[in-house]
């Protein structure tokens, strides 16, 4: 672990430190070499190895136990009976800074589980959680269509409802473990309480939306397309077809389907500050030792006062962001609603993140954008967190909102 005083802040007990300094030492064994390749498909599927090394990831994370931090109940095989914030975001963290696919891999089964977690049923629970914190199952998130990701009122992806069950009609795309997943939590239109547009018209708004539990396989659900992005990830684009899924797999009661999604994803933003975090430190510590072991004009790259004053800037950068992340995850866990601050934590972690990549690869010169460098990788792995979970100029519109809802003060 590099720099731990963070560690010594108030926002954490001993359990807390416990669980990072035991994950960092875990991971630096079993982690920290597990790297996935570019597809080099012209059609842009997927190579093989990256979903090898994801699969890889979600095995060893069960087999180390810290899956279990990513679902809510002793009963079904978790750490804790709810959801611990800064267990979450000092795992990603501490992941992150280790290895980008295993971040990955552990948030998507947090967030791809976490609607049950939250709102399923025992049944659900007891069905899909235990095989979820022993890495025996991998779990997705699917809410973003082509035309619908930050705005959720714009769905269209049906779920009309037939006798005992729901039939699924539509497409959705950017779904993280997409193709690799064994049940994904799909959020459909399914009409309760749809409202009504000008002269009565049919609206589309946020409310009539409810979620399901798809297990892969299922009749007239398929991958449509696998996704290549710069990082590799098992991306996927999802098509529905006439998908019958029994009611027993919806998640809460018809028509709560954006409250779910809500309630998830409040959990998960921080830990995407944390991840981002992660990102940032690695690219400082190696930021460092180039600086120390750099020569360059009868010296070391550190020498330099203009080398010197970019460190300072980027572990300014990141203190800041760290202390924005670990208020929101206290608060969080402390009972209190932290729409405001997950979204300032989201924003000035991943933004702040790219800053300090940049940097880095900018110190270590023609050998930073060199494919498969740490910094390079470290470049490729940050562009997405500003956009996923909520792009930056969400977390500025909602940040702004709710501060001139709350008026002067």
């Amino acid at each position: 672990m590099s720099d731990t005083r963070y560690l010594d802040w108030p926002f954490f007990e001993p359990r807390h430190r416990e669980l990072a300094k035991a994950l960092d030492a875990w991971a630096a064994e079993h982690i920290a070499h597990l790297h996935a390749g570019h597809g080099t498909d012209a059609n842009a599927h997927v190579d093989a190895s990256v979903d090898t090394a994801c699969r890889a990831c979600v095995r060893a994370l069960g087999d180390g136990g810290w899956l279990r931090h990513a679902v809510a109940g002793t009963a079904v095989g978790g750490a804790s009976d709810g959801l611990d914030t800064r267990s979450l975001c000092l795992i990603r963290e501490t992941l992150a800074r280790h290895n980008g696919l295993a971040d990955f891999a552990f948030a998507m089964q947090g967030l791809g589980s976490g609607a049950i977690s939250l709102d399923g049923s025992l049944a659900q629970k007891m069905s899909y959680l235990p095989r979820v914190a022993r890495g025996d199952a991998i779990a997705a998130f699917a809410l973003s269509e082509p035309d619908a990701g930050s705005d959720v009122a714009a769905l269209a992806c049906e779920a009309r409802v037939d006798g005992e069950h729901a039939v699924l009609n539509g497409k959705k795309t950017w779904i993280s473990n997409g193709g690799i997943a064994d049940f994904y939590v799909v959020f459909a239109r399914s009409g309760e309480a749809a409202g009504e547009g000008p002269q009565g018209t049919p609206s589309r708004s946020a409310r009539g939306i409810s979620a399901f539990i798809v297990d892969a396989g299922t009749p007239g659900f398929e991958i449509a397309e696998r996704i290549q992005v710069i990082a590799p990830h098992p991306l996927a684009r999802l098509r529905f077809t006439n998908c019958r899924i029994p009611l027993t797999q919806r998640i809460g009661a018809a028509g709560d389907g954006f409250k779910v999604a809500m309630r998830t994803l409040d959990v998960f933003r921080t830990s995407v500050a944390a991840a981002a975090l992660g990102f940032a430190r690695c690219a400082l510590d190696h930021s460092l030792q180039r600086a120390a072991t750099r020569k360059m004009f009868k010296g070391v790259l550190g020498d330099f006062q203009l080398t010197q004053a970019k460190l300072a800037t980027m572990a300014t950068i990141i203190d800041s962001a760290a202390l924005l992340t670990y208020r929101a995850a206290w608060m969080r866990d402390q009972g209190h609603t932290v729409t405001r601050e997950a979204a300032m934590a989201k924003l000035a972690a991943t933004e702040g993140a790219q800053q300090v990549i940049d940097a880095a690869v900018q110190l270590w010169g023609g050998l930073g954008v060199v494919s498969n460098q740490p910094v390079e990788r470290l470049y490729r792995e940050i562009r997405a967190l500003r956009i996923y979970e909520g792009a930056t100029e969400v977390q500025q519109l909602i940040i702004g909102r709710d501060l001139l809802r709350e008026g002067p003060r």
